[in-house]
């Protein structure tokens, strides 16, 4: 268990409560990670990358702005004329409905809308929405490049089935 899930569910846990949060565990995101699995490994990656940096940041809003930064509530997967152009909308969709359903300061604002930088050319104002930049990122690299836990490939046998480790 990670050193950083006590700060994410202490800074976090309306959010982790809340419907909204709890119905993107059935919705994918990247590779076999659901919106909810991401949303939490960006929170960690970004608290990591501000203790291992040294940063000075605001820990409560870092953990809540990475909650709640693909927070769109939709299957971005489903054919559906308004999830065409995802990537370019949906930070401001999550910002919506963030908005909506918590009280949010101007830190956790910034991060949710500029996250997506430079796909979105809203640059990031805050220290923390440049770490969830970079964060989200890398998360996301990790996860669309991660092979199925379990499986091993074996190089002699490449374009069949991969054997159990």
């Amino acid at each position: 268990m990670s050193r950083y899930l006590p700060l994410i569910r202490r800074h976090g846990r309306d959010i982790l409560a809340s419907p909204g949060l709890r119905s993107q565990r059935g919705h994918l995101q990247h590779g076999r990670v659901s919106v909810l699995q991401h949303e939490v490994a960006v929170a960690l990656m970004c608290l990591k990358l501000a203790r291992g940096l040294r940063l000075r940041v605001d820990e409560r809003a870092l953990v809540r702005g990475a909650l709640l930064h693909d927070y769109f509530l939709y299957d971005w997967h489903e054919k559906d004329p308004s999830h065409r152009w995802h990537g370019f909308t949906h930070p401001a969709r999550a910002l919506r409905n963030a908005d909506r359903d918590f009280v949010l300061g101007d830190i956790e604002r910034d991060m949710i809308a500029c996250h997506m930088f430079p796909l979105v050319p809203r640059l990031p104002h805050r220290r923390e929405s440049a770490l969830l930049c970079l964060a989200d990122k890398l998360c996301a690299l990790r996860e669309t490049l991660r092979r199925p836990k379990g499986r091993v490939r074996d190089p002699r046998r490449a374009g069949t089935a991969s054997t159990r480790r």
